[in-house]
């Protein structure tokens, strides 16, 4: 079998060098730099380690004639939001387009894009059967299985987490099965809609039972209480639900529940839950800076905002919320700065108008420090980093409470969520 993965992101390319050694494996990305890069030995997602991807047996292009003579082909390509947070399938829509061009009789096509319940075969069928002349279900088929990737978590690779896989008949759900199988544990979804369902359901699960912490998490700081330390005493309790409050973004949590409030909501019905927890989510930036505003007594000084990315130890910066604290920082006055030692300086400018600093060495006399991603690099601070940062009596904002055995140098305070 001739496999190719369409979009060599985080979840393509790690699912490509797993099935390189079992099958003839392309690895097709419309953007050259991106294959380059690839071809170079570089995977600036931090997914795959160098040697993992010099070794890896399979073939890198940008060329779309490179993916005829495809017998199974895997769609792992985003789904973002719009400007206005609605449901983008531009890309699904882009790579249906370049698949269909190259079908043949007897092809499989699955995707593994998170989408709505239905998406595959009432919007991605049509777009096929389009550009290839072909019948779905007659000439080629579809399948369906929603990716897992959790980046930067290596202890939930591709190779240990269970493969979710649908096809459009039994016989295509068995094809899959096999091919996943030869990289994962595999389950077998009743149909395609089904697991569809099942993934977006996934991450707005995650997003609600976030949202709940994070609205704790503003009651007792009205309290005077800290929401960590509340949780650090809940979590003994056997079956409590270990939720953390915090931002809340990156391509998957953040963006998933419009998904299935848009479909919801063209079933007729109004989602309540999930777009609730979306909004109480979704406006923790601001509330963070309130807190700041209100701890500096409204005094205008400089703030250092240590991270951008969408979280802890990756540089991938998509639809990263500490966005809102740097904005609502600067409406308000402040001169900000921010750092972070893995996100990709052009892309900061390039999607956030943001411009990194280059290294902490040299910087100081911040009025506040603010703590919005955990690194490791950042998590190792000593009393002695925040003494050549921050001014006297500065104010440390620990959002990821990463700084809790971390003593402070005299006169300076400190706020978590």
């Amino acid at each position: 079998m001739r496999i190719a993965v369409i979009g060599l992101g985080y979840v393509g390319l790690p699912l490509a060098t797993a099935l390189g050694p079992h099958y003839e494996t392309v690895g097709y990305d419309i953007d050259p730099r991106r294959i380059a890069d690839l071809k170079a030995g570089r995977d600036r997602t931090g997914e795959v380690p160098p040697a993992r991807l010099a070794a890896a047996c399979l073939r890198f292009t940008s060329d779309a004639a490179d993916i005829a003579g495809t017998d199974l082909f895997i769609v792992t390509v985003p789904t973002p939001l719009d400007a206005e947070k609605r449901p983008d399938l531009g890309a699904v829509l882009a790579a249906s387009r370049a698949v269909g061009a190259h079908l043949g009789k007897g092809t499989l096509v699955v995707f593994e894009s998170t989408v709505w319940p239905g998406v595959t075969e009432e919007v991605c069928v049509p777009v096929l059967e389009r550009a290839s002349g072909l019948a779905a279900g007659v000439d080629f088929h579809v399948g369906y299985s929603p990716e897992r990737i959790n980046p930067g978590d290596p202890t939930h690779g591709i190779d240990r987490v269970t493969k979710v896989v649908a096809g459009q008949t039994p016989a295509v759900a068995e094809t899959l099965a096999a091919v996943y199988g030869k990289v994962s544990r595999v389950f077998v979804a009743r149909d395609i809609r089904t697991a569809e369902a099942a993934k977006v359901i996934e991450n707005a699960q995650r997003d609600i039972n976030i949202a709940f912490v994070n609205e704790l998490a503003r009651i007792f700081c009205a309290m005077g209480l800290s929401a960590h330390d509340v949780l650090e005493v809940a979590r003994t309790k056997w079956n409590f639900l270990d939720f953390r409050p915090g931002l809340v973004g990156g391509h998957c949590i953040g963006v998933d529940p419009y998904y299935l409030a848009h479909r919801a909501a063209a079933a007729g019905h109004e989602p309540e839950i999930l777009l609730a927890g979306r909004r109480v989510n979704d406006s923790m930036g601001a509330f963070i800076v309130a807190q700041i505003e209100r701890r500096l007594e409204r005094r205008k000084g400089s703030v250092l905002v240590l991270g951008l990315a969408f979280k802890e130890n990756v540089p991938d910066i998509r639809n990263t919320r500490v966005v809102d604290i740097v904005s609502a920082l600067r409406a308000r006055g402040f001169a900000v700065d921010v750092h972070d030692p893995l996100a990709d300086p052009d892309d900061a400018k390039r999607l956030y108008g943001i411009a990194l600093a280059p290294r902490l060495g040299g910087a100081g006399g911040y009025a506040c420090v603010v703590g919005a991603v955990a690194h490791d690099s950042y998590r190792a601070f000593t009393t002695e980093t925040f003494e050549s940062l921050l001014a006297p009596g500065g104010l440390v904002v620990d959002v990821k409470d990463m700084w809790r055995g971390t003593a402070l140098p005299d006169g300076a305070r400190r706020w978590t969520l």
